[in-house]
């Protein structure tokens, strides 16, 4: 038994989901309000047997008890390990002494930076240097509870002020170095980083300061903001700013608004509007994504209708989705947030701010027209296109082709059929054309795309069949053999109008530990199953080991065929896995007269339908 399977053993599902919701008992069962989204009826269950929970309700969400806290807490794999593990009183695996060292080494990089930003704090509200940065907090609308709730702070103007008072506390340059507090010149010498500006903290998802932001109080001349460099704690691309104070609203709202700046969030939370974060100025990320979809699905960019790029970008929609893991300067690139969507299961929508105002303007205007903004925002493909349209003589035939045009390559990236094709007759009637002529255009583009991705057919793949025993496992040792075969999987998936294979597939929490990770990876340059080892938990490097050892010689085709098969059968378990709990309940519902019997056998049959699709989907020919 490794560690993962010794915490579930040693811990009771309902005894760990009851710490968080009041439930009832439901026959052998148990049910509540699904914490992940609001509803009225109970279709939240648990069930001691199979020691799973599943929501029948619309988020569909499951899993084990990992699963459960992770997204209830929004801790990643490694947190939920360590925190459930001491909940069950099972010791992790002992770590290395160069690992036990590197952490000690962490955590004063953290100690330094909790004690620099109480040290800003204390200076705002008291140092007489900073009344220019008192004045101009004052000036932004910034209350005296939300200065201290944010800890916003301030930076002496001197080249050595927080070194002084760190080094007096014990902690070397070479540590604030490390942690971006200090700059390190040529000549081997330091001096602060942040000097006479506001300063702003930025937390990780657990609270806990990573780095700073920090704004100039002058006119002109310098930079506007600075924020800490790249160290092992802040990585901008994989951080939201206020998203530990904004995770709550995020998961009660079921939406998360993103906007671009430090004063944008802590006026919406000042005012009420506590579901919103700062992408700290890059382009919106995969990793960020992600991190927001354990809170939700449903994403609002505000965007400033005059921001640097954004006319580029729709001048040039042909540029490819990589562009977003590039790093680059801030960009709207449509396609890469409909593949987004696609590729992640996010609905995203595009707030259009009114011309020369901020978040932080209008919220503090006019909160009222900001929460209609919110509620009116427009899908990604409709907001693009509305764009198109406001810049175009739609007189001119060949203007009306060149929109057309552009639309095409954000119409084959939405994933649903119906709603592609939804979004070709709505073009087709607003440029007055032919809805046959455009769904025809979009149609053949699409063939053209997966022709273009294709290689030839190859021979046959080999018997080798995965058990039930081993299918995730499989599954993920298929995935880690090649890093560009998710994509092509996926891909598959699709053109079997299928979901994309997602961590839900996967019960197994190591096993979703592990996928996230290298989903995550991919992303990045030369992605390999060594890096990815480095990257997961000590408890489960072994099997990132175990999954990556040994090499079959398949042909591309073959290794395709292998992982889409993998995955329907991934998929296929699952479905029947939550169907025969469905069953189960129904019996009960039948044998005790309870009204919902009727509902669960009526989600019953549409789930033997789902399996049905994924079984013609194993049987048919492709490739």
């Amino acid at each position: 038994m490794d560690v993962v399977d010794e915490v579930k053993d040693r811990l009771d599902i309902v005894e760990v989901v009851s710490a968080y919701l009041p439930l009832q008992k439901a026959g052998r069962n148990f049910k509540a309000l699904c914490p992940f989204h609001t509803e009225k009826t109970p279709s939240f269950y648990v069930f001691p047997d199979s020691q799973r929970w599943h929501c029948f309700g619309a988020c569909g969400e499951g899993g084990d008890v990992f699963s459960f806290v992770m997204k209830m807490e929004g801790w990643d794999f490694r947190t939920a390990l360590e925190e459930l593990a001491k909940r069950a009183g099972v010791e992790l695996r002992p770590r290395a002494p160069e690992q036990i060292e590197r952490e000690q080494e962490v955590q004063r990089l953290r100690e330094a930076l909790a004690q620099a930003a109480a040290y800003y704090h204390r200076l705002l509200l008291h140092a007489p240097e900073a009344q220019a940065a008192r004045d101009y907090v004052a000036e932004r609308g910034l209350s005296p509870e939300t200065v201290e709730r944010f800890l916003l702070g301030y930076g002496l103007p001197q080249w050595d002020a927080l070194r002084n008072h760190l080094t007096e506390k014990g902690f070397t340059p070479d540590e604030l170095v490390e942690a971006g507090l200090l700059v390190r010149r040529e000549d081997g010498t330091t001096y602060d980083r942040f000097r006479g500006r506001l300063t702003i903290p930025i937390r990780d998802v657990r609270g806990r300061v990573v780095g700073f932001g920090a704004r100039t109080l002058e006119p002109k001349g310098v930079p506007k903001y600075i924020n800490s460099p790249k160290t092992v704690l802040f990585d901008k691309s994989r951080l939201l700013f206020g998203l530990d104070m904004a995770r709550q609203a995020i998961r009660e709202e079921d939406r998360v608004v993103i906007v671009e700046g430090y004063m944008d969030v802590m006026r919406a939370h000042q005012e009420g509007f506590r579901n919103v974060v700062a992408q700290m100025g890059t382009a919106l990320t995969e990793a960020q994504v992600r991190l927001l979809q354990r809170y939700t699905r449903r994403f609002v960019l505000a965007l400033d209708p005059d921001a640097a790029g954004l006319q580029a970008t729709l001048r040039g929609l042909e540029v490819a989705r990589e562009s977003l893991e590039r790093e680059a300067e801030p960009v709207f690139d449509p396609r890469g947030l409909v593949g987004f969507e696609g590729r992640l299961g996010a609905e995203i929508r595009i707030l259009s701010l009114p011309a020369g105002q901020d978040p932080d303007d209008l919220i503090g205007s006019d909160p009222q027209r900001w929460a209609a903004l919110v509620e009116d925002a427009l899908p990604v493909v409709e907001f693009v296109f509305q764009q198109l349209l406001a810049q175009a003589d739609l007189e001119d035939a060949k203007e009306r082709a060149r929109i057309v045009d552009r639309m095409l390559p954000l119409l084959r990236d939405v994933r649903d059929p119906v709603e592609r094709e939804v979004y070709a007759q709505k073009i087709a009637r607003v440029l007055q054309l032919d809805e046959r002529t455009v769904l025809s255009r979009l149609h053949h583009s699409e063939r053209e795309a997966v022709r273009g991705r294709r290689k030839p057919s190859a021979a046959p793949a080999p018997a080798r069949r995965p058990t039930p025993a081993d299918l995730e496992g499989y599954c993920l040792a298929v995935l880690l053999r090649r890093p560009w075969l998710l994509a092509r999987v996926n891909e598959a998936l699709a053109e079997m109008d299928l979901e994309p294979l997602r961590a839900q597939d996967f019960n197994d929490p190591a096993h979703r530990a592990v996928f996230e990770e290298w989903e995550a990876m991919l992303a990045e340059p030369q992605p390999s199953a060594e890096r990815l080892r480095e990257r997961v938990p000590e408890a489960v490097g072994q099997l990132v080991e175990e999954l990556a050892s040994g090499e079959e010689n398949l042909s591309d085709e073959q290794w395709v065929r292998e992982g889409v098969k993998a995955a329907l059968r991934l998929r296929q378990r699952n479905l029947k896995q939550i169907e025969a709990d469905l069953r189960a309940l129904t019996r009960e519902a039948e044998e005790e007269g309870r009204p919902e019997a009727a509902e669960y056998g009526q989600a019953c049959l549409e789930y033997a339908r789902a399996i049905l699709r994924i079984q013609q989907a194993l049987a048919r020919p492709w490739g």
